[in-house]
């Protein structure tokens, strides 16, 4: 986790990849559409394969603890 900060002063506090402003959110939105580490390496050749791991890390540690709850809807649980 030392490779993810959050800085009120940078990118309003979103976690970002420690020293560029790369937010977690930007990271797996990409894993997300489903590019590689080379192609989001591509886009952002200033981190490394483990930073994008330290960012994954970091959003699944965020839901680990996450409570989830079904979703009703018209009286039906999902």
């Amino acid at each position: 986790m030392k490779r993810i900060v959050v800085d009120p002063k940078v990118m309003v506090g979103k976690p970002v990849i420690k020293g560029t402003r790369i937010t977690v959110e930007a990271i797996v939105h990409r894993v997300a559409q489903g590019m590689t580490f080379d192609e989001i390496l591509e886009d952002y050749p200033y981190i490394t394969k483990e930073d994008i791991r330290a960012a994954l890390f970091y959003a699944q540690s965020l839901v680990a603890g996450e409570e989830i709850f079904p979703a009703i809807v018209d009286g039906v649980s999902s």
